[in-house]
């Protein structure tokens, strides 16, 4: 069989890279069974050109009202979606440090990128005075790549700075359902804000699984309906029609409830395998155990010069250089304990520890 995956790594290399979900997450019986039940339920409609915005039974589920939500083929397409058609060029604020896809996204439609700090709103609204960008891009909860949320109180002094600079928040939502140990997610920008500046972007690539490539947009009717008038949605009818029905079915059904429940048990231990083997094989890291998400943002002495001692160790992560717009010496790595499981979280602690003592003295 030819290469069919994204994913691809060294042999015998654990990659903490990678975002990715763990193989035995992906609901594979229970993914057929919604999608026999949708083309039962639907017949010839379910395979049919589909409404520009998304099928009903899917934005039923989503909840909020139908005419603010606008079906996507992930967050990437959404993101994609709303820089071309709001992003209008010029200048726009991205949160420090912030998902490095989005900042080669925003970047793709010539868009100049500022490193603004969502988490001080204050500076950001200097930012947004000096500069008058058309959006601000942030992951405020269980952030890529640092997996902490934006406090209550700051979202709402940002939605009020964005307000009064005229300034679009782009919230990327993809981690929300994504929590752990009971802890529910902060409510989302989008949910507090009144005036209309936020659009939030949701996907199902974390939760359900990345190759279903289906998301959303929720936003006000007005830029909804101006997603609907792009010419590739008008003549496609939708996107995603029969993958957003099979969804519909696998939701309506019960099955995310329980495949979510699931899914936080399992991550919750994987995060917990993974930090408990950095304390122990690698006490100079520091992080913060993350509520959610996928990511421990780790601080390390000599990280910069830990890229090669590492591969050669059979481990791998992401710098934290990737994350920036900027480069600067000592910043913490991106671990993901997504992919894999308690045991190959813990070897891959051990190696990457066996690197760090393995570079030169004086790191």
């Amino acid at each position: 069989m030819g290469a069919i995956e994204q994913f691809h790594t060294a042999p015998g290399t654990l990659d903490l890279g990678w975002g990715h979900p763990h193989p035995d997450a992906l609901p594979l019986d229970a993914w057929a069974d919604a999608t026999a039940d949708a083309l039962r339920r639907h017949g010839a409609s379910a395979l049919d050109y589909g409404r520009a915005v998304g099928p009903e039974p899917l934005i039923d589920w989503i909840g909020g009202r139908s005419d603010e939500v606008f079906v996507t083929a992930g967050a990437s397409h959404a993101l994609e979606l709303i820089a071309s058609v709001f992003g209008r060029g010029g200048p726009a604020l991205v949160d420090t440090p912030t998902y490095h896809y989005a900042l080669r996204t925003l970047a793709d439609h010539g868009l100049r990128l500022i490193a603004a700090p969502a988490h001080d709103p204050a500076a950001m609204l200097e930012l947004i005075r000096r500069h008058r960008p058309t959006l601000l891009y942030l992951v405020p909860t269980f952030g890529n790549p640092t997996g902490t949320s934006l406090p209550g109180p700051q979202r709402i002094a940002l939605i009020e700075a964005a307000r009064r600079g005229g300034v679009t928040i782009v919230e990327d939502d993809t981690y929300r359902d994504l929590s752990y140990d009971g802890v529910p997610a902060p409510p989302s920008l989008y949910s507090l804000d009144a005036s209309d500046v936020v659009i939030r972007i949701s996907s199902l690539a974390k939760t359900v699984a990345p190759g279903l490539r289906l998301g959303w947009i929720t936003a006000s009717p007005d830029r909804i309906t101006a997603l609907t008038r792009r010419g590739y949605v008008d003549s496609g009818g939708g996107v995603n029609h029969t993958t957003a029905l099979a969804m519909a079915s696998f939701a309506t059904s019960g099955g995310y409830s329980t495949h979510l429940d699931s899914l936080r048990a399992r991550y919750a231990g994987q995060r917990d395998a993974l930090a408990a083997a950095l304390r122990l094989h690698l006490p100079t890291a520091s992080f913060d155990v993350p509520e959610g998400g996928w990511f421990l943002w780790v601080r390390l002495p000599g990280a910069d010069e830990l890229t090669k001692p590492a591969t050669a160790h059979g481990v791998a992560f992401l710098p934290g250089d990737t994350f920036f717009l900027d480069r600067k010496p000592d910043r913490p790595i991106r671990l993901s304990f997504s992919r894999y499981g308690p045991e190959d979280l813990a070897e891959a602690a051990r190696r990457l520890a066996s690197a760090h003592r393995a570079m030169p003295r004086g790191r």
